[in-house]
């Protein structure tokens, strides 16, 4: 089962966050269906998209929108989705997460391979959350991410996704 491991800064405990084991190639920041807005500049692990972590290592993931609104990154492991973070306010420019005040860290683990994550951003707050359980293939994780995104306009939504190695 791939991990992300999520370390609160003061050591308190460990909350265990999964990433995709998908094996598919994942195109720089993949677009999906209605994401025309162009909100989302840049979704990127902190060493750049495709760069390689070893386990252990911290991994952060940076993220650059034109303008300020809300985020929901999710993850697929194994098929089984996983949210890293849900309604995140952010202003325009780069927010990296984990956020400092959210105290926690990133940490990936085994098994080896490809990792994907999802950024979802909306100009307004979500009126609910985006709560995946069970598991989905790819096709059924977009139609999830869809369903979420339809209550708002196109021009108010976007969707990225990002890869990393672990090693």
């Amino acid at each position: 089962m791939r991990m992300l491991s999520v370390r609160p800064a003061l050591a308190l405990g460990t909350l265990a966050l999964g990433l995709s084991a998908c094996s598919v190639t994942v195109r720089p920041n993949v677009s999906l269906t209605g994401s025309t807005s162009n909100l989302i500049a840049r979704f990127a692990p902190d060493r750049g998209e495709g760069s390689s972590y070893f386990v252990g290592e911290a991994v952060r993931f940076q993220l650059t929108t034109r303008t300020a609104g809300y985020v929901t990154l999710v993850a697929l492991q194994n098929g089984f989705a996983t949210t890293l973070a849900q309604n995140v306010y952010v202003n325009a420019g780069t927010t990296v997460f984990p956020r400092p005040q959210d105290g926690v860290t990133y940490n990936v683990a085994a098994p080896r391979g490809v990792q994907r994550v999802r950024a979802i951003f909306t100009r307004t707050r979500p009126t609910g959350d985006l709560i995946l359980r069970g598991t989905y293939d790819g096709t059924q994780w977009n139609a999830a991410t869809s369903a979420y995104l339809t209550p708002y306009a196109a021009s108010d939504r976007d969707v990225q996704e990002t890869f990393l190695y672990i090693r």
